[in-house]
């Protein structure tokens, strides 16, 4: 008797679009070599800040950058059989965490400099 194998593909899906915001928020965010973040550019071409003091303080930019984790990390959840949906989701939690712990320091220490 011969058996049959049977190759489970994963398809391209929405699931596939929480790599590519998990890419966009990534592209959004870190610097690469000498040249500045893009994201600060796409601030700076709408109209926003990307610092709260001119060129210094807090980068706002690893904030905004939430706006294309967050969903990455929902829509990975919620199509995890779609092609690289898995490590879109898996990436932008961990990246979603650090930003959130980011943002807890920034706030304890705000909130330590009244007391």
């Amino acid at each position: 008797m011969t058996t049959i194998e049977v190759k489970k593909t994963k398809d391209i899906g929405l699931g596939s679009l929480s790599f590519v915001l998990c890419l966009l928020g990534i592209l959004f965010t870190f610097e690469f070599g000498d040249k500045s973040y893009m994201g600060d550019h796409i601030l700076h071409a709408i109209g926003l800040s990307s610092w709260s003091n001119g060129d210094s303080g807090i980068h706002y930019t690893v904030f905004y950058s939430a706006i294309f984790f967050i969903p990455s990390f929902i829509i990975g959840h919620i199509y995890p059989d779609n092609i690289e949906a898995k490590a879109g989701k898996i990436i932008s939690g961990i990246l979603s965490v650090l930003i959130l712990s980011a943002l807890i320091t920034f706030i304890i220490s705000f909130l330590s400099a009244w007391v």
